[in-house]
């Protein structure tokens, strides 16, 4: 069947369609490849919560917190004990802080920065076992995975983010799983979860740290749909497809139902997650490949570029800034990616610091990389990120590399033990080296819940 008749014959009924597989989710058992892969994005989530609960905005977000959302039932890393919804929103806040956050290609999505805190939060407050756990997490990413992938790029077009957009009615399922809701009252938490479904790519270029917020507003969101739900507040059935809801707004003309829909419970679209080897933007990762695997092969560094000009989807085409003034704004701009790529042996969260973007030759090449959009990756996005760079050298030379598929996508993916490595390279300077090892080892396991208010004490010194 076509992808248009498809999308024309099974919109009506999604809703119900998708409601019965969250109700159904709630006790049946996890193939073991969705549990390990799971454990293997709790790993990732902690690697960006740790060392981003130290960034300003968290901070800020941590005395918002603080303020406004008392109680001791949650876990706010870095903070210490708060209500579930304040806990997801600075987890939340935190998981996408620094950009290291794993995401979803086909639906430009980040699904565990919002699922996790809003699970694991409401999970510490109901006081459920790890596997409930991971069975309401892995349902919170495989919804907010196949829902973006749905409406995307429609969505972004319609200047969407579509974490928070897709995220808060994901995790919704995911915090109705631990809550065992029915049918009706999960119809009543994400029609009211549709109701704070949002987020603007306003952000894009402006400095505007409210893009780190977008995750934990869309989880505490989340936690608060469901309770609202279960205190009887109810919300349009059928939100999905319903005149004004969620397609209608978001996605009118452009959303697949049949992505969203076809093989649920059987194709797990969480599987085909990604996690990022680099603190940026996941549209910057196929052009740093790229000139990475030029450095390697030539020999080059910044001192030898004359310029460059990059091939790419247009979603990522527009990421484009030459003139990066803050930290979100670089880890958004391609042009900077490059320039600091070839400037530095690694790229890391130094990298794409203060000393970094302040150096004049790395300012000076972004300005001389340009970002195209070429139709050959428009045709082939999002099955694959394709991007080509072809590096203009001092001496005369013209070098180019291409790369479909960027590294820790599952065609190119990234190990159980490279995980490990990630989580301690970015928790260390936090933590300490052998207090990383050692909550590695207890995230991975995943034993018990206990394991969240931990990692809080050895952030706060309190171990």
């Amino acid at each position: 069947m076509s992808t248009a008749a498809r999308t024309a014959t099974s919109l009506d009924g999604a809703t119900d369609t998708l409601v019965t597989w969250v109700v159904d989710a709630a006790t049946a058992a996890l193939p073991a490849e969705v549990d390990h892969h799971v454990r293997r994005l709790l790993v990732d989530y902690m690697a960006a919560v740790v060392p981003g609960s130290a960034t300003g905005v968290a901070r800020a977000v941590a005395g918002h917190v603080a303020a406004t959302y008392g109680g001791a039932r949650a876990t706010a890393v870095g903070l210490g004990r708060v209500s579930a919804p304040g806990a997801a929103l600075l987890n939340g806040t935190s998981c996408h802080s620094l950009e290291v956050d794993d995401g979803y290609t086909p639906g430009s999505v980040h699904p565990s920065s919002v699922g996790f805190p809003a699970v694991l939060a409401a999970a510490e407050a109901l006081g459920r076992d790890t596997a409930t756990t991971t069975r309401a997490l892995a349902v919170a990413l495989e919804v907010t995975s196949r829902l973006a992938a749905a409406g995307h790029p429609t969505t972004w077009r319609n200047h969407f983010h579509n974490t928070p957009l897709a995220g808060v009615l994901g995790a919704t399922c995911g915090v109705a799983v631990l809550h065992g809701l029915d049918a009706d009252r999960l119809h009543d938490a994400l029609g009211v979860a549709a109701s704070h479904a949002g987020g603007l790519f306003a952000f894009l270029g402006k400095s505007a740290e409210v893009k780190r917020v977008h995750p934990g507003k869309a989880a505490r969101d989340a936690v608060a749909s469901v309770e609202l739900a279960v205190a009887g507040v109810t919300g349009p059935r059928s939100i999905l497809e319903t005149p004004h809801g969620y397609v209608d707004a978001f996605a009118a003309g452009g959303f697949d139902a049949g992505v969203l829909l076809d093989g649920l419970g059987r194709d797990w679209a969480v599987l085909n997650s990604y996690v990022k080897p680099y603190p940026s933007c996941r549209h910057l990762h196929g052009p740093l490949d790229a000139v990475l695997a030029l450095r390697a092969e030539h020999g080059i560094g910044l001192d030898d570029a004359a310029g460059a000009t990059v091939r790419t989807y247009t979603v990522a085409s527009h990421h484009a800034a030459t003139a990066v003034d803050s930290l979100l704004d670089a880890q958004m701009s391609i042009p900077f990616a490059l320039a600091t790529a070839l400037a530095h042996d690694e790229v890391g969260l130094t990298e794409f610091g203060e000393q970094a973007r302040r150096d004049p030759r790395v300012r000076e090449f972004a300005t001389r990389v340009e970002v195209l959009a070429d139709e050959q990756s428009d045709s082939e996005y999002p099955r694959l990120r394709p991007a080509s760079v072809e590096l203009r050298l001092r001496d005369g030379r013209v070098v180019s590399h291409r790369v479909e598929l960027p590294y820790g996508e599952p065609g190119n993916p990234v190990t159980d033990d490279e995980m490990t490595a990630k989580f301690v390279r970015l928790a260390a300077p936090v933590l300490g080296t052998e207090a990383a090892e050692g909550l590695a080892a207890d995230l991975w396991a995943f034993a018990s819940l206990d394991v969240i208010a931990r990692v809080d004490r050895h952030v706060r010194g309190q171990a």
